[in-house]
């Protein structure tokens, strides 16, 4: 599923485009954007998957030091807060983005808005200040959503992969919580993609999906294809693991 992803979430915005543009897309309630699935999940997208995420990797990555690297506690808590260190980049990955992306819409736009007799038409500098009195704004809107929906899906993917190293009791609570954090996890992912392919249905122009889609997957490929091989970074969850195994799909 890591490596079929990518090509599968592009492949999805191309033909929902073509979908959106040919006019043969039905009329559901999901093209509504006060829909729940928009409003509780997609809105706070990037809060979910940290919710989940920061204790999965914290257990996981403890568990897989104690018994595999054979490390101890203070070793252990240290890889654990190299790996959380993960999250903080997500987080500066997810705000520069979208505050680029406001950046480019306010850059590119105008409001279309009808002036009051006997007043200048104003100029308006921004999305919120044409808003606030009712207008509309037409700019180059990158879809936050195809960028955070395919970053988080791809993220939480390479985080779960942990588990083929993890050798846990059957009958501990340990396992037992790490398993309820994983379905947990796989859930919300078919809630990403599902909401991905409502997005490329309903919203945006070709352009501006296709965009939002390569820079979530440019920052996925950047962290966790690139930079996290290195020496000085936040490290992959499966640090030991050699690139040519079947099993795995991490290098050293």
């Amino acid at each position: 599923v890591r490596r079929r992803l990518p090509a599968l979430l592009l492949a999805i915005a191309v033909l929902g485009s073509a979908l959106k543009d040919g006019d043969l897309v039905p009329d559901t309630p999901l093209q509504n954007k006060r829909n729940p699935l928009n409003v509780y999940f997609v809105k706070v997208a990037w809060a979910w998957t940290l919710w989940l995420l920061l204790p999965f990797i914290t257990l996981t990555t403890y568990q897989l030091a104690r018994s595999k690297f054979l490390y101890g506690r203070t070793k252990s808590a240290l890889l654990v807060l190299r790996r959380l260190s993960s999250l903080l980049v997500g987080t500066a990955v997810w705000y520069v983005c979208t505050e680029l992306f406001v950046y480019v819409e306010n850059l590119t736009g105008e409001c279309s808005i009808q002036a009051k007799p006997g007043q200048p038409p104003r100029l308006y500098a921004s999305k919120r200040e044409c808003r606030q009195d009712n207008g509309v704004w037409n700019g180059f809107d990158i879809s936050g959503h195809c960028f955070l929906l395919s970053y988080c899906a791809m993220m939480i993917l390479e985080e779960v992969a942990v588990l083929e190293a993890l050798s846990i009791d059957h009958n501990s609570k340990l396992r037992m919580v790490i398993n309820v954090l994983f379905v947990s996890l796989c859930f919300l992912t078919m809630i990403w993609v599902f909401m991905f392919l409502c997005t490329a249905l309903y919203f945006h122009d070709f352009s501006q999906k296709l965009l939002g889609v390569l820079i979530g997957l440019s920052a996925w490929y950047g962290t966790y294809r690139f930079w996290y091989l290195k020496p000085f970074s936040p490290g992959l969850p499966l640090p030991n693991i050699s690139l040519s195994s079947k099993k795995y799909s991490y290098s050293r």
